[in-house]
């Protein structure tokens, strides 16, 4: 009778001591709806548009029509197509749907003296246009160019621009250093052969003003 009376005490004192567990809530059918969609579906819902031209000077004027239709720049490459021969390639891309309220401007700085690229983008970058891209395009009428994309449109802080270009390239990383000591950053690269400085490795770096 002892031991009865001792075990009943013993279940009551575990009883009174256990945690309690909340039911879980029942989720409508719209909460379960938004656990389910992805990051992934709404980063996915994108148009695309290529642009793809051997003159340098009509790929800005088709990036100025295409910014105005809410496209912005994605990605360059220069090379040689099956069609078009030396063309200069440019993706560009909106949120699908059509035209946005959103509007992009570009300017396509091309030189074969990389001894100028340096202050035509600090000039341009000056009105408030920030670097997206390079590449080396050959093109029919300018030979090998180097080809620097850049953007003005979004909520961009202004910046200024180095450009180091060697044909040596164990001496880029000092160059490098020496220009990150002053605060800038590294943004792009370009290795290519170019009419004036031969076979040359571009580097280019920025830092906000």
């Amino acid at each position: 009778m002892k031991r009865t009376i001792i075990l009943f005490i013993c279940v009551i004192c575990l009883t009174l001591t256990a945690p309690v567990f909340a039911k879980p809530k029942k989720l409508s059918a719209k909460e379960i709806a938004a656990i389910t969609v992805t990051n992934f579906v709404a980063n996915g819902e994108m148009e695309y548009l290529l642009l793809a031209t051997n003159k340098t000077g009509s790929m800005q004027k088709e990036m100025n029509e295409a910014g105005a239709e809410g496209y912005h720049f994605e990605g360059t490459m220069g090379g040689q197509t099956a069609n078009g021969g030396n063309e200069a390639v440019v993706i560009m891309g909106r949120p699908k749907g059509g035209k946005t309220n959103a509007g992009f401007q570009y300017k396509l700085l091309a030189t074969n003296k990389t001894s100028t690229m340096q202050k035509e983008m600090n000039q341009v970058a000056a009105a408030g246009f920030v670097y997206k891209g390079q590449s080396v395009f050959e093109t029919t009428f300018g030979g090998k160019e180097v080809v620097v994309i850049m953007e003005m449109g979004g909520d961009y802080a202004k910046e200024d621009y180095q450009l180091l270009a060697t044909t040596k390239t164990s001496t880029m990383q000092k160059e490098m250093n020496k220009v990150a000591a002053d605060g800038f950053l590294f943004c792009g690269i370009t290795v290519a052969e170019t009419s004036f400085g031969g076979k040359e490795l571009v580097v280019i770096m920025r830092k906000p003003k």
